[in-house]
């Protein structure tokens, strides 16, 4: 999953990305509100984490041209703006969630993980297709009831092919959702993350459809829970 995180201050964008990347999300942080807006009308991001105080172009301005063009990935703010007003403005511009600094790192996660949750159309905090099941709050995958230890980034794609099982995620869309732009990446990377859960869970699970990606099979996955 994909989070373009926008906040000015060093200390806390490190300690917010470092976060993230630990729950398994692929983070490009962004200091200035102008930057933020056009990353994005690009689109790419499953999430925006946004600052309000920003240089160049305030937050509420960022959201408010952001729906102005069309975006529709949810925002959740991250502000010491606490008055009910500042609240109350930042979600009627748009805004899907608003949290007030400091805020506890665990609730921060848990909202993130339930706008995801809202993005996709579930309430359900798990995936779950045929005898594999995924829980992103703990970061944890099993298979037929067994724990199966998948370090972040093999985490992280298995996550994508499960929110569409049965469809087909290209190479480059995966690639995105497991890197930043500021991390280098081999051309083989997703292929190499691939080959290494296959060592993990049936080796047919995860469909090659050359040229283009790869798919979750539903009907492996059947198979295995019958």
């Amino acid at each position: 999953m994909r989070v373009l995180l926008v906040e000015d201050d060093p200390s806390l964008g490190e300690g917010i990305r470092t976060a993230l990347r630990r729950a398994a999300y692929s983070v490009d942080w962004m200091q200035d509100g102008v930057k933020a807006l056009a990353a994005i009308r690009d689109g790419g991001f499953d999430l925006v984490v946004l600052d309000l105080g920003l240089p160049y172009m305030d937050g509420i301005e960022v959201i408010r041209a952001a729906r102005r063009a069309g975006s529709s990935t949810p925002i959740l703010v991250l502000s010491a703006r606490e008055r009910a007003s500042d609240r109350t403005l930042g979600l009627d511009v748009g805004a899907d969630d608003y949290l007030g600094k400091p805020f506890d790192t665990s609730e921060f996660l848990a909202r993130v993980r339930a706008l995801m949750r809202r993005s996709a159309g579930t309430g359900n905090p798990l995936l779950i297709v045929g005898r594999l099941e995924l829980d992103p709050a703990r970061l944890a995958v099993s298979w037929r009831g067994r724990n199966i230890d998948l370090p972040r980034r093999e985490f992280a794609l298995l996550w994508s092919l499960m929110e569409s099982p049965g469809r087909v995620v290209t190479r480059e869309t995966l690639q995105q959702r497991l890197y930043g732009w500021d991390e280098d990446v081999a051309s083989n990377a997703v292929d190499v993350h691939v080959h290494h859960i296959r060592k993990k869970l049936p080796p047919t699970l995860i469909r090659t459809v050359r040229g283009v990606g790869f798919a979750l099979d539903e009907a492996v996955a059947a198979d295995a829970a019958t």
